[in-house]
């Protein structure tokens, strides 16, 4: 039924690879990377999860452990596990990664710490990623390379608990968008409704929004920003690697179909076709380089279909939650981050260019919710064509429980789409914001 690209192990003998994975979290985003390393490597990966949620549960390819979750439990399982490996007499690089924002700056904050103990942590500097996973300071970059964003007011509640403090006016019409400048600064603020990106209709619904930030005692920054008109099928990805130098060796771009609709999951997409959409790529290498940064970043982009420009809404300072669509597209992500951080070795950039659907929603649903008929029929395609890929979908980790898991969270999907994003709202969505056509571009 799908597709499983992949390089073939080469190198060292798949039992000593001459490192070890070790990955914080357990999302469908861990175990594509524990995929991708097997794929390339043979190699098993170590998961440090705060629990055992089905996308890593019964795998053949990880070896779970369990760990509490406050960073300096964190940092105690990893150097137990450290201390485990030299032990046993293993002489393995630890590779320290996470898929998550609060454990990313968990592991650069420890850095020291952790490198002492025996790993490598690819990562940006912890300054450089506090820096850029702002998403107001990210905008702030985007302007000095003339990298369009949306237009933002910053709401700042540094100053929330003044009695004479109000939020900034905001000028441009509803409905608009907000979120968090920083998912770190939102990750502990508890309030009812709270979710990971606001829809908000009228200017009465974004009062209450602050006036519930500022009573659950939120006081990082929060950004209301234009609503780019148009679906799902206008946003776009970009996933790259810097190497230890600087330079951007990976980069890949995918065409998004269809994004995830429950408040905890909202934006993150579905369903993508892999696609070279250079404008963007280039874009997001001159901010990598101009910026130092380190290890993979991932971006959300929109085409404006007002003015046909591609505009950038942040970065992320991990891979991603839907990285198999690199390696799925050609290029193995788990080989450009062994090359550089294990063996050194300097590699030519490269650009995954394999035009392959990756989907985690039934191909059925997908194919409803894809209203434009030249973008469906594209989509069709490659289904008839078997040029897909679903991330948990592994041959060599098909185990019947893990077969039940992927089928049973298929069929949960259709649910969740009735329930949060019914095709009568998409049709609505797409009868009102239907672009003209033009070719994307970065700037006017």
């Amino acid at each position: 039924m799908s597709t499983t690209p992949s390089s073939p192990a080469t190198g060292p003998a798949a039992d000593t690879p001459g490192f070890r994975p070790v990955i914080v979290g357990s999302d469908i985003g861990v175990y594509a990377l524990a995929r991708a390393f097997h794929e390339r490597y043979g190699v098993r990966t170590t998961v440090v999860a705060f629990a055992e949620p089905g996308p890593i549960a019964h795998s053949s390819i990880i070896d779970v452990v369990l760990s509490g979750s406050e960073p300096e439990q964190i940092v105690e399982t990893l150097r137990e596990l450290a201390a485990t490996q030299v032990g046993a007499g293993s002489t393995d690089r630890l590779v320290a990664l996470t898929n998550m924002d609060w454990a990313v700056r968990t592991l650069v904050h420890h850095r020291a710490e952790l490198e002492g103990a025996g790993y490598v942590v690819p990562f940006a500097d912890v300054a450089l990623i506090d820096r850029i996973s702002d998403k107001a300071e990210f905008a702030a970059a985007c302007a000095e390379l003339g990298i369009p964003t949306p237009a933002t007011v910053i709401q700042d509640f540094a100053g929330a608990d003044d009695a004479g403090w109000q939020p900034a006016p905001v000028a441009f019409d509803f409905p608009v968008i907000a979120k968090p400048a920083s998912s770190a600064d939102y990750h502990g603020v508890t309030f009812p409704g709270k979710k990971k990106i606001f829809e908000i209709a009228t200017p009465a619904e974004l009062d209450r929004l602050m006036i519930s930030l500022r009573e659950a005692g939120f006081r990082g920054r929060f950004l209301v920003q234009e609503m780019i008109p148009g679906d799902d099928t206008q946003m776009r990805s970009v996933t790259a690697y810097a190497d230890s130098s600087g330079r951007v060796t990976l980069r890949a771009s995918a065409h998004v179909l269809l994004e995830e609709r429950t408040p905890a999951t909202r934006g993150n997409p579905s369903a993508m076709i892999v696609e070279r959409i250079d404008p963007i790529l280039d874009a997001a290498q001159r901010l990598l380089e101009h910026t130092g940064w380190r290890g993979f970043a991932n971006f959300d982009v929109k085409l404006d279909p007002r003015d046909g420009v591609f505009k950038f809404f942040e970065q992320n300072p991990r891979i991603g939650r839907n990285n198999y669509y690199v390696t799925a597209g050609g290029q193995n992500v788990a080989e450009v981050l062994v090359d550089d951080v294990v063996r050194g070795v300097r590699r030519e950039p490269v650009t995954a260019d394999r035009e392959v659907l990756y989907a985690v929603v039934p191909h059925r649903l997908l194919r409803s919710y894809v209203l434009d008929p030249a973008l469906r029929a594209r989509v069709v395609g490659l289904m008839r064509a078997h040029r897909t890929v679903h991330p948990l979908r592994y041959k060599a980790d098909a185990s019947p429980r893990r077969r039940l898991y992927v089928l049973t969270a298929l069929v949960n999907h259709w649910r969740k789409y009735r329930q949060h994003y019914p095709l009568d709202e998409l049709r609505r969505v797409h009868a009102t914001n239907t672009p003209d056509g033009a070719p994307g571009r970065v700037s006017a």
